[in-house]
């Protein structure tokens, strides 16, 4: 190994401690940031729940309650450090849970081990997390993106292990459940796919028998609304300002629309999910080669995917997609190199839409707008370039048209039939 070599992965622990050190700053208030207070989730929230949930009990009454059932562990976890108070001891073990996805990344693109490794994925995730701001140390879902990161790095090579914590992903926040996506077929789905649910229906069986209200999550996710950031949201966002009667309430956690034609959003949104689940499904049953690299971008287009046409797309979702990135490029050829490019750009964007100008997006106001229209666009570009991607990278070769249009095998035919 070379000298720059040997110093990268140092340049890049370095980086990470400096960015860190600034989120840390942020959500210990230290330095202020405009706008309100993510911080308030887990000071005010999350320590209700945590009030709760001592008591042997899941917060059933609370209808902003909206998470599995495992999802309390992350909850009470501060509880480990009690000396530093919950909202600190949240933060200190976020910290920790970025540090070791670092230490998996860094691991899974070491120079050495190979020439398909590439240290881009830490470098993905080294950059991602301070552009969303204060709000990555301020939720759970780096906790959950970690465990994401340590299955898909687990791969192929060991598929019960990445069914485990898929499993456990999913009982944790359900989105790790799509991991399992593009595993080879026969001996690693089986294993992978029946590890995943004997994990997640162990945990919420315990679940349930340890607490009540383990599944009450369940009523209020269905009942969620259109969130003012979500891609449907966007027709409301330009309606009202051509005499829409609709407003804007605080809703099941979240700042929703309200008004006419609401639902009917809600349920397309729904809709457009299930036509997701469709391509995955064809693209499932049609694709070959689902080797160990294919697995994350498999995962990662598939979280892209229903992250998009969600009814609700909350800041803290974009870690999930610089989580998954990250491990897609660990690996060369890096297939999803430019939709994490612009999951990149897209996380930069909503920091400046929340918390920054998140009044403006509220009030509907045209720098608002502006900026839901440009980080909406680029999900939705980065949906497309890695459903590409992916199809391109997994058909039949007759069945992927080449540069001019022309599939492969029809060129063949067609020069063997020249005169």
């Amino acid at each position: 190994m070379s000298r720059a070599g040997a110093r990268g992965p140092w340049i890049a622990v370095a980086v990470w401690a400096l960015t860190r050190a600034a989120l840390l700053l942020c959500v210990f208030k230290v330095v202020t940031v405009p706008g309100p207070d993510v911080t308030s989730d887990v000071s005010e929230i999350y320590r209700g729940w945590y009030e709760v949930l001592r008591t042997g009990t899941y917060p059933v009454g609370d209808v902003t309650w909206q998470y599995p059932p495992a999802a309390a562990l992350a909850v009470v976890s501060p509880a480990a450090l009690p000396f530093l108070g919950y909202a600190p001891a949240f933060f200190v073990l976020v910290c920790l849970c970025d540090a070791v996805v670092l230490g998996l990344l860094l691991a899974a693109g070491r120079a050495g081990a190979g020439p398909e490794r590439s240290a881009r994925g830490a470098w993905v995730w080294i950059a991602g997390v301070p552009l969303l701001g204060a709000t990555a140390y301020a939720r759970y879902d780096l906790m959950v993106t970690a465990v994401a990161v340590g299955a898909l790095l687990a791969g192929a090579a060991r598929p019960r292990l990445l069914g485990v914590l898929a499993g456990f992903g999913a009982v944790l926040k359900v989105w790790p459940a799509l991991l399992l996506v593009g595993t080879a077929r026969g001996r690693v789905t089986r294993r992978a796919w029946t590890a995943a649910a004997v994990t997640a229906g162990a945990v919420t069986a315990l679940c349930w028998v340890a607490m009540p209200g383990a599944l009450a999550f369940l009523t209020y996710q269905r009942d969620r609304g259109t969130e003012v950031e979500s891609l449907g949201a966007l027709v409301f966002q330009v309606a009202r300002h051509f005499g829409w009667e609709g407003s804007v309430l605080f809703s099941y956690g979240s700042v929703e629309f309200a008004g006419p034609y609401v639902p009917l959003m809600s349920r397309l949104a729904l809709a457009l999910a299930v036509v997701a689940f469709g391509w995955l499904l064809v693209w499932r049953l049609r694709a070959r080669g689902l080797t160990a690299a294919v697995l994350p971008d498999a995962a990662f287009a598939a979280v892209l995917l229903f992250t998009t046409v969600s009814r609700v797309i909350s800041p803290q979702y974009m870690l999930w997609l610089v989580g998954l990135a990250a491990v897609c490029l660990t690996r060369r050829p890096g297939r999803m190199a430019l939709p994490a490019v612009l999951v990149l750009a897209a996380t930069a964007v909503t920091q400046l839409e929340f918390p920054l100008w998140f009044d403006q997006v509220v009030a509907g106001r045209p720098l608002g707008v502006a900026l839901l229209f440009v980080r909406n666009g680029l999900l939705v570009a980065a949906s497309v370039a890695a459903c590409r991607a992916l199809w391109r990278a997994t058909m039949p070769a007759r069945e992927r048209p080449s540069s001019d249009g022309v599939s492969p095998a029809a060129a063949v035919r067609s020069r063997a039939s020249a005169p």
